[in-house]
């Protein structure tokens, strides 16, 4: 769940596996709605939902300037099949790489809040004398 601010950050909820809940603040605005007919060189805006969440299943070199490309979304599992110029591709692997780093950053900031709960935890624990010697054996 997103919480725009007027700031221009966005926060989201999270539910961690430990069942504890953080709120993540993004810094960059929220977003553009995506226009109503996705162009043709924008791959990873699906036409029918209009999320921005295309990805490839597969593709192949069909010519030494196209691709046949067979496109998925997640989200209303609109999928289609079609070959497209070398420029495009170019696009949407750019497209993709930046999708794949804002994964990577969302990973490393849940990873860290996972730790603080962990660390948490076992410094709760060690002040409890719940840890004995034998739980390192």
């Amino acid at each position: 769940m997103s919480h725009p601010h007027h700031n221009g950050q966005y926060v989201r909820k999270v539910v961690l596996p430990s069942g504890r809940s953080i709120e993540v603040v993004y810094y960059e605005s929220l977003p553009e709605p995506a226009p109503v007919q996705a162009p043709l060189d924008d791959l990873h805006i699906c036409p029918e939902c209009d999320r921005t969440l295309v990805f490839p299943v597969e593709w192949e070199e069909v010519s030494p300037t196209h691709w046949e490309v067979l496109l998925r979304c997640p989200n209303c599992e609109w999928t289609e099949v079609d070959t497209f110029d070398q420029p495009t591709v170019d696009r949407f692997d750019e497209k993709l790489d930046i999708g794949t780093e804002i994964l990577i950053r969302d990973l490393k900031r849940l990873e860290q809040a996972n730790m603080e709960d962990e660390v948490e935890r076992f410094v709760r624990a060690l002040g409890a004398d719940a840890i004995l010697p034998e739980d390192f054996a």
